[in-house]
């Protein structure tokens, strides 16, 4: 059912199938806590490629290979010859046959298509310019935690609604019957083509997707709220313009007291909270905040939830790596 098959973005799967992995990543983070071995992927290798850096995905990775039995190598930009002196179908044709398994973490997404089409053994995308389906089977997992449910749970979105993060959320929350608000100015409102997309996925999982620039209504009876970095990577030179753009969106204690009384707080990290960075520092020093896209209030209450989110990047990712290339009994299950 999922032997041998690649994870490069969130319609990759069908509703069916997203459950069976949130539900998996929660049982095997229950086996990790109770020390309970699960090498699924005993004996073999996985190949992690990283053209943009990376913490959570990276550990979660490693550690993920290490757990299901499997041993893990890192490449960076650096450290290979892909797209410089060598195609990307040829790299992943040899990478396919001397690993069984490949993660790439970069730009392009037609970058990790390429690889999923050419290589032999299933990729798994980390994070691209576009998708970021790894981050959402984890961000999912923890609303599942917290709600023990997800259909009909209202998620709201604050910030640049048209980044990676923000596109997969939209995505995956119609295809699982979540319903999910982008309140970000109208000028950082999602491609047409994507909420298009969604609303098709949206009218059979009965969900409903909406896009607004009214925050104040749109945290109003949010059960999550969630936001990410203002300036994704590559975007460094926007940070003026999208200060101007999105400290009307930053969360704020004021504005997550509208939510839901267990409403609960998402950022897949890093963010900027406070100026405990080099690049918070500079922030400050430039712009005279001290917080971005949400307050050291909120980022540190007992509604915050993000540093869970982080650990079940790793239950998530051994789910998935498990589930597509450790040949375990699943049922059929649509």
């Amino acid at each position: 059912m999922f032997q041998g098959r690649s994870f490069t973005k969130e319609i990759d799967f069908t509703q069916n199938e997203l459950n069976y992995l949130i539900d998996f990543a929660i049982h095997l983070k229950q086996l990790k806590k109770q020390r309970i071995p699960h090498e699924y992927l005993k004996g073999q290798s996985i190949c992690l490629i990283f053209e943009k850096t990376s913490t959570r995905t990276r550990a979660a990775f490693s550690v993920a290979a290490s757990d299901l039995g499997a041993t893990a190598d890192y490449f960076g930009a650096s450290d290979m010859q892909m797209g410089k002196k060598e195609s990307i179908e040829d790299t992943a044709k040899i990478l396919g046959s001397m690993y069984d398994g490949i993660q790439f973490r970069g730009y392009k997404q037609s970058d990790v298509e390429a690889l999923a089409t050419h290589a032999g053994v299933p990729v798994w995308n980390g994070l691209t310019d576009e998708w970021h389906p790894t981050q959402m089977i984890a961000d999912f997992m923890t609303l599942k935690e917290n709600f023990n449910r997800l259909s009909g749970l209202n998620l709201v979105y604050c910030g640049d609604g048209r980044n990676n993060v923000a596109n997969s959320l939209m995505i995956t929350s119609a295809i699982l019957g979540v319903n999910y608000t982008v309140a970000s100015p109208k000028e950082l409102f999602p491609d047409s083509d994507l909420v298009e997309l969604a609303q098709s996925y949206a009218k059979k999982s009965g969900a409903t997707i909406t896009l607004t620039e009214d925050i104040k209504q749109a945290v109003t009876n949010a059960d999550a709220i969630y936001t990410d970095v203002w300036v994704s990577m590559g975007e460094e030179a926007l940070f003026d313009q999208r200060i101007k753009q999105l400290m009307p969106y930053q969360v704020t204690q004021e504005l997550f007291d509208l939510a839901n009384e267990d409403a609960i707080f998402l950022h897949c990290l890093p963010a900027y909270h406070d100026t405990l960075t080099n690049i918070g520092q500079e922030i400050a020093s430039k712009y005279n905040i001290t917080e971005m896209e949400v307050t050291d209030e909120v980022f540190r209450s007992d509604h915050a939830k993000q540093f869970d989110q982080g650990e079940n990047r790793l239950h998530s990712i051994k789910a998935i790596m498990a589930a597509t290339n450790g040949n375990l009994f699943i049922k059929q299950l649509d």
